[in-house]
């Protein structure tokens, strides 16, 4: 599952004295995408990351692994240097590619990176934003203004109803499998009538008992993925067509769909649900 290893340390500020630069492993990002050394898919050595054109003054602290100190930064050129080993590889394509604990600590360097490369300037009064020191914060000097990472809540939730589950295909879903439900939170709404009314609105129904499964950071680009169970209360399925291709019930019975990557907490879900299989 993606998460943060757990003998991860993290930190807000550079640690003092500074780390050399050798034993610095560094997170380069270019829309969402990681720069790692091929074939092997590792982070650029220290060597490598100091030539090229990218202003290490601006990269993040992200936390201490294996004793080394980490770094994330961003870069807005996606040029490399010709006929070398560093390649550019969007994070999906590393699912299963690399070590687990190495991809929760990527994913984690990502969405810092994010936050850093969207908060340039302040979004009031478009001065330069300044780094807080002793918290994880841009700060603005002219009006006040606090940037902090973001972070999108989304609630999932798995409908059971007797042995059967529900499970959808979402139409903007870059797999295309089935899955629970989920969708954004929206202002002003708990995680509990946001799974509510997204069930409502994207098949129809109403459902109880809720109960809570579990949480996973998904650095795409920021969300925070809660999960919960909800037994069927009543309904028929019908579909809101702009979010939703297809949604039906699946039982022991049936053939159930492809298992989605066990990286997320969707396919965790599915599975502490599934029925054994049949010998």
């Amino acid at each position: 599952m993606l998460q943060t290893p757990d003998a991860f340390v993290p930190l807000i500020d550079v640690p003092e004295p500074a780390p050399a630069a050798a034993d610095t492993l560094t997170f380069v990002f270019h829309r969402g995408r990681l720069l790692l050394r091929t074939p092997e898919l590792t982070l650029p050595t220290a060597a490598e990351a100091a030539a090229l054109d990218i202003d290490l003054s601006r990269a993040q602290p992200v936390g201490l692994w294996q004793g080394r100190y980490c770094q994330t930064v961003w870069t807005d050129d996606e040029a490399l240097p010709a006929a070398g080993p560093l390649v550019w590889h969007g994070m999906r394509s590393l699912f299963h590619a690399v070590d687990d604990a190495f991809l929760g600590l990527a994913s984690r360097a990502a969405q810092l990176a994010e936050w850093a490369r969207t908060h340039r300037h302040c979004g009031v009064c478009a001065t330069p934003m300044q780094r807080t020191r002793g918290e994880r914060c841009f700060t603005c000097a002219a009006c006040g203004m606090l940037a902090y990472p973001r972070i999108s809540p989304a609630m999932m939730v798995l409908i059971r109803k007797g042995e059967q589950v529900l499970l959808a295909m979402h139409k903007h879903s870059p797999s295309q499998r089935f899955s629970p439900l989920a969708g954004f939170l929206e202002a002003g709404e708990s995680i509990e009538e946001a799974v509510h009314r997204e069930v409502m609105e994207e098949v129809g129904l109403r459902v109880h008992n809720l109960q809570y499964f579990m949480s996973q950071s998904w650095p795409f680009p920021h969300s925070l993925m809660i999960a919960f169970t909800a037994d069927y209360l009543d309904g028929e399925i019908r579909l809101d067509e702009n979010e939703i291709a297809e949604a039906r019930w699946f039982g022991p019975g049936d053939a159930w769909p492809e298992a989605s990557s066990s990286v997320s907490i969707s396919a965790l879900l599915v599975q502490a649900h599934r029925p054994p299989a049949v010998p």
